[in-house]
């Protein structure tokens, strides 16, 4: 990185995307736009002959997709740091872009002065995730918690025969009724199971109830 300025190469199909953010750092003096791409083929061509610090890089090229162009960027120029711009804020997207080589990812929609900081954050080799998207990142870990607490709540649970059978069923697809004639109960009761089962596994809803069935092992 320049003692002086960060050098920035943008990246996207947009040529009014490309521009608005050139005109938008154009001012900072920590900044320099050293070029543009329209492309990833030609996004990996000017890291070659730009040497630029930072890639603003749009996750939907219409060539290779920014997720594995950041991977290539980053195998050929280890040095080089990637932020991915997105209109998407979903988990595939955030986990695939760091997993991929991604120093950060932001949605489009941020602020000139959140751009500015997230392209300093990554030229210091930090990683930056936008605020719009790290609320998704925050609900992604808890779930995550969740999910290994409710796992390890069931190895203290004790499920009885008929219980397994019912969430058998239910990791089959099988409505209350059909769960009730293979069992030769009433639907009423199959309910009932299902929701002293939600309560020992402290599950909230019952598709959480079917995918624990799903991931059981019984």
């Amino acid at each position: 990185m320049s003692l002086n300025k960060i050098r920035v190469l943008i990246a996207d199909d947009h040529l009014l995307v490309r521009t608005g953010i050139s005109s938008l750092l154009e001012d900072v003096p920590e900044i320099e736009i050293v070029g543009d791409a329209e492309n990833a083929n030609a996004a990996i061509q000017k890291c070659s002959e730009l040497k630029p610090d930072v890639v603003l890089l749009d996750i939907s090229m219409p060539d290779i997709s920014g997720i594995e162009t950041s991977k290539q960027i980053k195998q050929i120029y280890p040095s080089i740091n990637v932020l991915i711009l997105t209109m998407h804020e979903n988990e595939e997207y955030i986990i695939n872009s760091l997993k991929n080589g991604a120093s950060g990812i932001l949605h489009k929609n941020i602020t000139k002065e959140e751009l500015v900081t997230a392209i300093k954050t990554v030229a210091r080799g930090k990683k930056y995730i936008g605020s719009s998207i790290l609320q998704l990142v925050i609900d992604i870990l808890l779930q995550k918690i969740d999910e290994e607490n409710n796992l390890n709540l069931t190895d203290k649970v004790i499920i009885t025969n008929r219980e397994k059978q019912i969430l058998q069923y239910i990791a089959g697809g099988l409505s209350n009724q059909e769960i009730a004639e293979k069992l030769s109960i009433s639907p009423r009761t199959v309910d009932t199971h299902k929701t002293n089962l939600m309560q020992k596994l402290n599950l909230k809803t019952s598709v959480a109830l079917t995918k624990y069935a799903m991931s059981a092992d019984f």
